[in-house]
């Protein structure tokens, strides 16, 4: 059949719809005319009808030409720092006037750039993961992780911005490091998570710091602290072994062979290693002796420095098994490594590895708080923006009281995050310039890992909830928006899992005799006194001071208990500190002179939950020795692993 005969029977098929019983009422449409076998309809046939009628309604919507006449705005990200209203409170309460000015300039020229060029950068990284190539054209080994150029362009951004130098040059005194913690919570949901890459970064610079700055690390420490995208440097962190992630006094395995030049050689497998395309990272491993044996455990692990690749390029000793194929994070090249006679320098006393190690973690937990932080902030800036947009059942739905009930829940988990961040950046950056009182420190070694672990759930819970604010456009990857999920589930298991950092808690309070405690006691306490005496946060600060009195009451009855009891409680210990704690801060915050009504609002709202989840679940009998019993065979029950066991 020609093409014009297919034309003429579509044109006479139109006609005779017209005629049907299934016309759509809301169509205007002229009376029916005959059509000839021609290619245009026949005037004589129907006089009063012009072809050209016909052919006009075939553009209706939905026609394959067309697809309707709606199509739903997206959600615009505007300049995260100027819309940012808890962050600019927070700013101007704390800083300092001269300090605040200028931060505030360059936080504001920052927020303007992330929007205009590194959140299409970070979108690149995402869309075009790393991968590996084994060999090249000629059969040699090269074992090249190629990245995409955005990564590479954020890699020139983080020397630009200072990303990690802001954190050393000091220029703002002991509020140099809380600046850069500000500026890494703006950037990290742009990054296409070079945010991870500088996490380490940032911890090889402050173990290098604090082991002074050694001869053989000088270099090292000014590129991983430059300015200059020529010259800076990043680092990865090479922990992790097949027989366990935070378990490194059980699972390492890598041992080091001394060499005559005083270097050493390195051999194991390194099971994940993250940000592999960095210059250099820090490592765990286990000195021979002149009979090649080891000592086992924590006492028999050094710390070692190591360049990935030597002068000529080549990698040294390296040889990359895979990349990981993970849930999220995907942008981060993420591999498993052979580490086969790997020059390494030595860079901790023999044996006091783990001890060296700690202030990496203390940062790169820091750090992890920060992506969780900021993750919930941006899900939350989207979701409002989208909530302006949208509408529905007949109005916006920024106006259906439910939908903003939900979206305040989540605002106030945020800010809670937020305060937290602050105030371990804040003991932080005073640690560092020699500022900190006793009780900073131990308020600091306590809130690191307790921040870590309790902002780490609370983003995965707030921003599956920020998925809902989207419907269905929520759960499209091609919106960006389920990457935001996928990624913050790694913010539970990086750096030490609930459980792990709920034990490392118990460990800071056992290792200092329980001054930890008595700092956290007294902070909180200060701040509740202070709000005490204002009538709007007289409900908040009673909640508080009972829950404060319940987790004293808690910790006294476990000193009688005995450490298997402590260790059960953990975690709803943990959670107790971290809610009891923020809890502290929002209402310190809304006693300030120039706190709004919402400050006052999110206090009275986080102070109604259970703030001492241990004490209730003490209370009901949970970490008694029938609950360990029924909690195993609750689990196992008709499994064939325990089965007449129990």
């Amino acid at each position: 059949m020609t093409r014009t005969k297919k034309g003429v029977k579509l044109i006479h098929l139109l006609v005779a719809q017209r005629f049907g019983k299934n016309r759509h009422l809301h169509i205007q449409y002229q009376p029916a005319c005959y059509m000839s076998s021609k290619s245009t309809a026949s005037p004589a046939a129907c006089p009063d009808i012009q072809p050209l009628s016909v052919l006009e309604e075939m553009k209706m919507p939905f026609s394959r030409a067309l697809i309707g006449n709606f199509f739903q705005d997206q959600p615009r990200l505007g300049n995260q720092f100027l819309e940012d209203s808890i962050l600019q409170s927070y700013l101007r309460r704390h800083l300092p006037p001269v300090v605040l000015k200028e931060a505030s300039q360059d936080l504001g020229r920052f927020g303007q750039r992330i929007v205009d060029e590194l959140d299409t950068l970070g979108r690149e990284c995402e869309l075009s993961p790393p991968h590996l190539e084994h060999y090249d054209a000629w059969g040699r080994r090269v074992d090249r992780i190629i990245t995409c150029p955005a990564w590479k362009k954020m890699k020139e951004v983080s020397a630009e911005e200072g990303l990690v130098a802001a954190a050393y040059e000091r220029k703002f005194s002991s509020w140099s490091r809380l600046i850069q913690i500000v500026k890494l919570y703006l950037y990290t949901p742009s990054s296409g998570y070079f945010s991870c890459p500088l996490a380490m970064t940032d911890g090889a610079a402050k173990v290098i710091e604090s082991l002074g700055r050694p001869d053989a690390l000088q270099d090292a420490f000014r590129n991983l602290t430059s300015r200059d995208p020529k010259r800076f440097w990043t680092s990865g962190q090479w922990m992790t072994e097949r027989k366990g992630g935070s378990d490194v006094a059980y699972g390492t395995e890598t041992v080091a062979r001394a060499q005559a030049d005083g270097t050493y050689k390195l051999y194991g497998y390194k099971w994940f290693t993250s940000a592999t395309d960095s210059d250099m990272t820090l490592t765990l491993g286990r000195v021979e002796d002149a009979q090649g044996q080891i000592i086992p455990g924590t006492k028999g692990l050094s710390l070692f420095y190591l360049e990935v690749r030597n002068a000529k390029g080549q990698l040294n000793g390296i040889e990359v098994q895979r990349l990981k194929d993970k849930l999220g994070t995907k942008q981060v090249p993420t591999a498993e490594l052979l580490l086969d006679g790997v020059k390494a320098l030595r860079i901790s006393p023999e044996g006091r590895g783990v001890a060296s190690i700690s202030n990496m973690l203390t940062i790169t937990r820091i750090h992890n708080t920060v992506a969780a932080a900021s993750a919930m902030r941006r899900v939350i800036n989207l979701a409002r923006e989208y909530a302006s947009k949208r509408f529905v059942f007949g109005s916006l739905i920024k106006d259906h009281p439910l939908h903003m009930q939900t979206m305040a829940r989540m605002e106030v988990q945020a800010r809670g995050a937020f305060f937290l961040l602050m105030e371990t950046a804040r003991l932080l950056g005073l640690e560092e310039t020699n500022m900190a009182t006793e009780q900073d420190q131990h308020l600091l070694r306590l809130l690191t890992p307790i921040a870590k672990l309790y902002t780490g759930k609370q983003a995965v819970a707030v921003i599956s909830e920020g998925l809902e604010c989207f419907g269905g456009q929520g759960y499209m990857e091609d919106t960006g928006l389920p990457a935001i999920l996928r990624d913050a589930q790694v913010l539970t298991i990086w750096e030490g899992t609930t459980n792990i950092l709920s034990l490392d808690v118990l460990r800071s309070v056992m290792k200092s005799q329980g001054q930890v405690l008595s700092a956290f006691f007294a902070s909180a306490q200060e701040k509740l006194e202070a709000s005490s005496t204002i009538p709007t946060l007289s409900k908040s600060t009673s909640r508080l001071l009972q829950a404060l009195e319940n987790l004293k009451d808690f910790t006294q009855k476990a000193g009688m208990r005995g450490n298997g009891f402590m260790e059960l409680a953990a975690r709803d210990f943990a959670y107790s500190l971290a809610k009891i704690y923020i809890g502290c801060l929002f209402v310190d915050h809304a006693a300030w002179a120039g706190a709004t009504e919402s400050d006052v609002y999110c206090a009275e709202r986080w102070s109604e939950q259970d703030l001492c989840p241990v004490h209730t679940a003490e209370s009901s009998g949970c970490y008694n020795t029938d609950a360990v019993s029924m909690d195993r065979q609750l689990v196992y029950e008709n499994s064939p692993l325990l089965k007449g066991k129990l």
